[in-house]
């Protein structure tokens, strides 16, 4: 009989599309011990063997970022770096910043003569984390030997893999840059031609490297002959990337954010991740209407993307905590007084252009990234989120090392030369380039608790549109009760206030899927103002672990073509 009520409530009351695939998917496990979820199925396996063994929810998460590395080059690897959540089930947390940083030669002027050296190219690479973030978070939390952790990203470099629909995609839609760029054309062509689905691929250079990684250590890369190579590569192209730059790179372990709201606590990323504080912003906004008829409907979607907006006005105010003082604008962003008073200008029967919800200055448009969620059998999780940022990051492969290297300079603000700003604001100083500085980023990778229990492991991948996507399915589930597989399935809604326009799910998946906003909804939100734009590719990817009665249900999303593994 509940079942069945909420069956109604849900076709009543969902704004999306009701003909949700049959629950019999491969994208949705259920288990007692131990879960992950990624993008791909082989990383997943990969993580859910290393929980086998007895390795530890952190050792899982440092095996799977290391397969991504390999087989989704084009999101994450080793030429990049994360966020990354882990809470124990003793109720120890800790937050991971293994963010890029600038290098020492980068000033906040120097794209002033070739602004698209920003995205691209050389001068787009900042110093490279992620290794440096996932070893310290073994050496704290991890069980199983380095090497072991190593190993399986290992052998799919030296043994091949086969190329997924997924990056197969990403290939064709960076078609220019991978031609272009002799490391990647040498890893992703033959005989000119880009490799399709099923095609092998061999990454023989970055076995070498994660080889001496796996015997060495991070010491290899940060002070070592990879580092060394590396940087001569980079150095050969024009870049500024130093010795000393790896030498200098910290990661920095800080408590995570923390708020308790419609019932339930969420534990989430501090700067230089804006995502995690506007995440607890627009949670907050939006109990104060009520769950779950408050976030329900039509209405529903109009009230997000009104707070939405208002986090993305706010957003521009933050930046890295070493270089920027945060403690004002964190403290409204996470105080519920500060969102009954941004609550109460949310009008439900209209929307208003960007200068109403304050919008200072104007919004970098941040790029993809991947995202894991592990949970191990002693209920440890894990939430990480780690890119290159665009597609193939710099969309240059280091020939020495196999190594991708980011192009994460382009998520700082630079100086404009615009004086005139009546349409667009001026760029964010809070996030002008500083040497050593971070820029700052909307990864939210985020764990949910109840009564001091985990009931769930989430994030997303997506640059800009992550905090939408996340907060969608902690909604979807916590507030309208669908089930963990619905809840990521269901279409989305996405708003970064400029340009003033809602991008709502339209498209077919990799994998054959059609996702698309309802009708009437769209239909709703445009009576209600609404400018909206169809989003035919890409869009956030996200991954959910769910603990309900000690068991585990773990989802990775079908947009990407990605698996989840359990035991």
């Amino acid at each position: 009989m509940a079942l069945c009520f909420l069956l109604l409530f849900f076709l009543l009351c969902s704004p999306f599309s009701t003909s949700f695939p049959l629950p019999n998917r491969r994208e949705v496990i259920t288990s007692s011990h131990g879960a992950v979820a990624a993008d791909d199925a082989r990383c997943s396996v990969a993580g859910r063997d290393a929980l086998k063994e007895g390795g530890s929810a952190v050792d899982a998460a440092v095996t799977v970022a290391l397969c991504l590395g390999v087989v989704s080059p084009a999101s994450s690897g080793l030429g990049g770096g994360a966020f990354m959540i882990v809470r124990l089930s003793s109720g120890e947390a800790s937050a991971f910043d293994m963010r890029e940083t600038a290098p020492l030669a980068a000033s906040q002027d120097m794209y002033a003569n070739n602004s698209a050296s920003k995205s691209s190219g050389p001068l787009s690479i900042a110093v490279p984390s992620e290794l440096a973030g996932l070893y310290k978070a073994w050496k704290l939390y991890g069980k199983l030997p380095w090497a072991r952790l190593v190993t399986p990203a290992y052998n799919l470099a030296q043994n091949g893999f086969q190329v997924s629909p997924y990056l197969h995609m990403q290939l064709e839609t960076t078609i220019n840059g991978v031609l272009t760029d002799e490391g990647l054309r040498q890893v992703f062509t033959t005989n000119g031609t880009l490799l399709k689905v099923g095609d092998i691929c061999y990454r023989k250079r970055l076995a070498k490297t994660l080889e001496k990684i796996a015997k060495q250590g991070p010491s290899v890369f940060y002070n070592g002959s990879i580092g060394a190579a590396l940087v001569a590569d980079v150095t050969k192209r024009g870049g500024i990337l130093s010795m000393e730059d790896l030498r200098r790179y910290k990661v920095k372990v800080t408590t995570p954010l923390s708020a308790d709201i419609i019932g339930l606590k969420f534990l989430t990323m501090p700067p230089p991740s804006a995502g995690g504080a506007g995440l607890i912003l627009v949670l907050n906004i939006l109990s104060q209407y009520g769950i779950p008829s408050g976030v329900s409907g039509p209405l529903g979607v109009h009230r997000l993307i009104e707070a939405l907006k208002h986090f993305f006005a706010i957003k521009p105010n933050l930046g890295d905590p070493d270089f920027i003082n945060n403690s004002k604008v964190l403290s409204d962003m996470l105080s519920p007084k500060f969102a009954a008073k941004l609550k109460k200008t949310i009008l439900d029967n209209t929307t208003f252009g960007p200068a109403y919800y304050g919008d200072k200055w104007n919004i970098i448009n941040e790029h993809g990234t991947s995202h894991i969620c592990v949970v191990d059998s002693e209920r440890n999780a894990v939430s990480m989120t780690s890119t290159v940022n665009s597609y193939f990051g710099s969309q240059i492969l280091s020939l020495s090392t196999g190594i991708v290297l980011n192009n994460e300079m382009d998520d700082f603000s630079v100086p404009s030369s615009n004086t005139n700003f009546t349409s667009i604001p001026p760029p964010a100083p809070n996030n002008f380039i500083k040497p050593l500085k971070r820029p700052m980023s909307s990864m939210a990778p985020t764990i949910v608790l109840k009564d001091g229990e985990l009931k769930a492991a989430v994030g997303a991948s997506g640059g800009v549109m992550i905090p939408a996507a996340t907060l969608q399915v902690i909604l979807n589930h916590f507030a309208l009760q669908l089930d963990p597989f619905s809840s990521v399935y269901a279409p989305r809604v996405y708003h970064k206030l400029i340009p003033n326009v809602v991008q709502y799910e339209n498209w077919t998946t990799v994998i054959g899927d059609h996702i698309e906003l309802s009708s009437s909804t769209r239909e709703e939100l445009k009576k209600r103002g609404h400018v909206l734009q169809q989003l035919t590719t890409g869009g956030a990817i996200s991954q959910f672990i769910v603990q309900n009665f000690g068991e585990l249900t773990a989802i990775s999303d079908p947009r990407k073509g990605g698996v989840p593994a359990g035991f």
